[in-house]
């Protein structure tokens, strides 16, 4: 029973008549064996031993790191299947939990991705061990100064994401600044939840506070990636403010009910400003240190990468973007997750075709990761503009089908029938996407000037299309490329299938400077410096600068002068730049879009189709429902009876 071991005494200690009154009570309290908040360790008695040395210590401190939340795997990560970003075909594999997120069959009963409140991987049990450790570290007698305080940096870091994981899912939490004394009463076991500028506040300062003492870069790669250092520290920051000073949490009064069984109000309606000023200088802070520690945007080396051929521009280009993600540990990494199941080998099957006709038997490979069209349509043109917004762009008779020409025939196979939805887009629709049609760079085919490169064909009857098993198809008709190393080759049947692994990148470069636009944007408006960061990432995407693009190819040629029209293309420059790395999910929920966006139509091409006129028209595969209720997570019924209704549940549940 969970609450037991919560108040097991120090070893020797020796129980007092109340003491085990109060026992019984809490066990009577929380009879249902229902975990509410860790308060208390588990292993009391070995906390001693745990300190004795700096080898315990040391395992300590990566007990520590254990909690960090499995990004990137498609199981264990709500942003990665349960938005509307990329659509599974086959949601048993791996926990249908996703599926059921994604199509709104949240319920407080029993909430999905509960395990991040609750459970043996619970945050909140995170937390308990981070304070643990803190309140203990100086007991180690043969450690060096200088790495007792990163150790403690790289744990109040800690400390900061786990709040802020919790914060973003749920909104206001208890914030868990050290743990209660063993001998805690049971009122004071029942906690509230703190308010949610308080939980912002809580969180920058435990940055501040880490950021001291973490080193500039790692030292020793091959003993130390993925520890923390101030590059990291700063960005989290930054992202940490930009979510503090974005519409949900930012005089959002829609909350404005949310309050404390005390009546203490846990949102404030007031919109601030300062919040966004305060979000851009930490944002800048942010990209200062990152340049001097060596970030910058990766760009693909073509002599070092693939020296034995000259590759075209079009081909570097979309390597430079897909590889700024797949490339472990590339220049614009920031922050990547080491986790061995944060790893992307299980990410990388599901998302595969079997692209080579010869081994479509091949088993490793599922492909069943699709990406809708609603997803496909926000990529912009070869101009650098919305396909909506392209004056020289037929957006009217985008589904009619033609040829591709001699000179498209790197991004779609020559001669091939393709939608001109397919046609004249930018890079990025290239590097991430996969269609009917479409060329797929790699499979050990390096040459792009080869004859025989591999190329999609996905409608019924086709190699890549709807046959006996739908579940390995994608179920909207595009596939997902961008999370797909390219020297993965398939071959032979089965589980011949060599997938090239890299950590889940958390944070790199592209989405701080992007970040760094919004935030100046709103604080000042439009400027110089806001065009200078999303150009940048914008120049490696092939694309014309903001300015330019605007004035000569769109419909609204002034629209990024203005601060709402600025808004909205860096908006949908993050949804292009980052899309399918889990940042939509929280995106479109801190814009306060979320219910606008989710309530559109999952729609895909017509898979039961094989002619291609037959095939590009829309059809609808699923419809959404989100709703205020659904900007946060339910907390469990059953933890709100634990802490004796002190915590109060969020709005709509």
């Amino acid at each position: 029973m969970e609450f037991f071991k919560l108040y097991k005494m120090k070893a020797g200690y020796t129980k007092t008549l109340l003491e085990r009154i109060l026992l019984l009570a809490v066990l009577v309290i929380f009879g249902s064996c229902k975990e509410y908040l860790d308060v208390v360790p588990d292993n009391v008695a070995t906390i001693d031993n745990a300190f004795a040395n700096r080898t315990q210590a040391e395992k300590f401190l990566f007990t520590c790191f254990s909690f960090m939340p499995l990004d990137g795997d498609i199981a264990q990560d709500p942003a990665m299947l349960g938005g509307d970003e990329i659509w599974d075909a086959m949601p048993s594999q791996g926990g249908s939990g996703r599926l059921y997120l994604a199509m709104g069959a949240q319920s407080s009963v029993s909430p999905y991705f509960n395990g991040f409140w609750s459970g043996s991987k619970s945050l909140f049990r995170g937390l308990r061990n981070c304070n643990i450790f803190l309140e203990n570290i100086e007991k180690v007698p043969d450690i060096e100064v200088t790495e007792k305080r990163q150790w403690i940096s790289e744990v109040k870091f800690l400390k900061a994401y786990y709040h802020f994981y919790l914060l973003r899912m749920y909104g206001p939490i208890p914030l868990i600044k050290k743990n209660l004394p063993i001998d805690a009463g049971v009122e004071t076991v029942k906690v509230s939840r703190d308010p949610v500028d308080d939980c912002f506040s809580y969180i920058a300062q435990l940055l501040d506070e880490a950021v001291t003492d973490l080193p500039l870069i790692i030292i020793n790669p091959i003993q130390d990636l993925g520890r923390i250092t101030q590059p990291i520290a700063r960005a989290l920051k930054a992202k940490v403010l930009v979510f503090a000073a974005s519409p949900l949490f930012n005089g959002n009064s829609d909350q404005e009910s949310l309050k404390n069984s005390d009546g203490t109000p846990l949102f404030d309606k007031t919109f601030s400003k300062e919040k966004w000023d305060s979000a851009a200088v930490a944002c800048r802070e942010a990209i200062e240190i990152c340049h001097r520690a060596g970030n910058r945007l990766y760009y693909f080396n073509n002599a070092i990468e693939q020296g034995v051929y000259r590759l075209t521009d079009t081909i570097l280009t979309q390597m430079s973007i897909r590889n700024s993600v797949c490339r472990q540990w590339n220049e614009e990494i920031i922050w990547s997750n080491t986790q061995s199941r944060s790893r992307t080998v299980n990410l990388q099957r599901q998302a595969a075709p079997r692209w080579d006709p010869f081994y479509l038997d091949n088993a490793a490979a599922y492909g069943t990761l699709g990406v809708p069209l609603k997803i496909a349509e926000i990529f912009y043109t070869e101009n650098g503009v919305p396909i909506d917004e392209d004056k020289t762009w037929d957006y009217t008779n985008r589904y009619l089908v033609r040829a591709s020409k001699a000179d498209e025939k790197l991004y779609v196979k020559k001669d091939y029938l393709s939608a001109s939805f397919n046609f004249n887009r930018e890079p990025r629709f290239y590097a991430d996407l996969s269609f009917d049609g479409s060329i797929w760079y790699g499979q050990g085919i390096y040459n792009d000037k080869a004859t025989n490169l591999f190329y999609m064909q996905c409608k019924k009857g086709q190699v890549h299309g709807l046959k006996n098993q739908i579940s390995f198809d994608p179920s909207t008709g595009i596939y997902l490329k961008k999370l797909m190393n390219y020297q993965n080759v398939i071959y032979g049947i089965q589980q011949s299938f060599t997938v090239v692994n890299y950590p889940w990148p958390i944070i790199r470069l592209a989405d701080l400077y992007l970040l760094y636009a919004e935030a100046l944007n709103e604080s000042q408006g439009p400027g110089t410096e806001v065009y200078q960061y999303i150009n940048l990432v914008r120049e490696r995407a092939g694309l014309q600068a903001v300015e330019s693009s605007w004035t000569n190819f769109s419909t609204n040629p002034i629209k990024h002068t203005t601060r709402d029209g600025m808004r909205e293309i860096i908006r949908q420059e993050r949804l292009i730049e980052l899309a399918f790395e889990g940042q939509r999910f929280w995106d479109l929920r801190r814009w306060r879009i979320a219910s606008e966006e989710m309530n559109k139509p999952v729609t895909g091409w017509d898979q039961e189709q094989s002619s291609a006129t037959a095939y590009y028209r829309p059809v609808t595969i699923f419809r959404q429902a989100f709703s205020l209720k659904d900007y946060f997570w339910p907390i469990a019924e059953a933890e709100i009876e634990a802490s004796g209704r002190k915590l109060t549940q969020n709005i709509g549940w």
